[in-house]
């Protein structure tokens, strides 16, 4: 294993004192949530990828969904509060959110903007995100997540 780096993600996470694990796949080829889970011997539905969605009213929506399930976007509008919701390009990603796709983190985004998690995550001990950087990932507990990010668990995925 690669000698341990920190992300700005773990940063955080170490000064608001919230344990958590790294896990490092950037050796590996890995480039689906699914290849990530494998690579990192996890079950895919404990693995979440982090969307960021524009609502009708203009308000960007982080969420957050295990790698292999899709956002259903009726749903995601739903928890929102918004009429329909929309992916946002990937072009706009990095300017909006600091991270690039593949890792993006719901921690530490240049603005925070209200995050749902699916409810899924409330089955696990901890669940495993992006550290904001392609190659880590990070482990918390869904409650430890809330300390860094607030977020409110939403019925998310089909």
């Amino acid at each position: 294993m690669k000698k341990q780096e920190k992300t700005n993600v773990m940063r955080i996470l170490d000064q608001k004192t919230i344990p958590y694990l790294s896990h490092y796949y950037g050796d590996s080829e890995a480039v689906s949530g699914a290849e990530v889970a494998a690579v990192l011997g996890q079950d895919p539905e404990r693995v979440f990828k982090t969307l960021v969605t524009v609502g009708k009213s203009g308000q960007y929506y982080v969420f957050m969904i295990p790698v292999l399930r899709e956002l259903n976007l009726k749903k995601a509008a739903a928890a929102a509060g918004e009429k329909s919701i929309v992916m946002i390009k990937s072009k706009e990603l990095l300017p909006l959110t600091g991270y690039v796709h593949g890792g993006c983190s719901p921690i530490g985004m240049k603005k925070p903007f209200p995050t749902f998690l699916e409810e899924s995550a409330i089955l696990w001990d901890s669940i495993l995100f992006s550290a904001g950087k392609i190659g880590w990932q990070v482990e918390c507990s869904p409650d430890d997540l809330a300390r860094a990010v607030p977020y409110s668990y939403a019925e998310l995925c089909e």
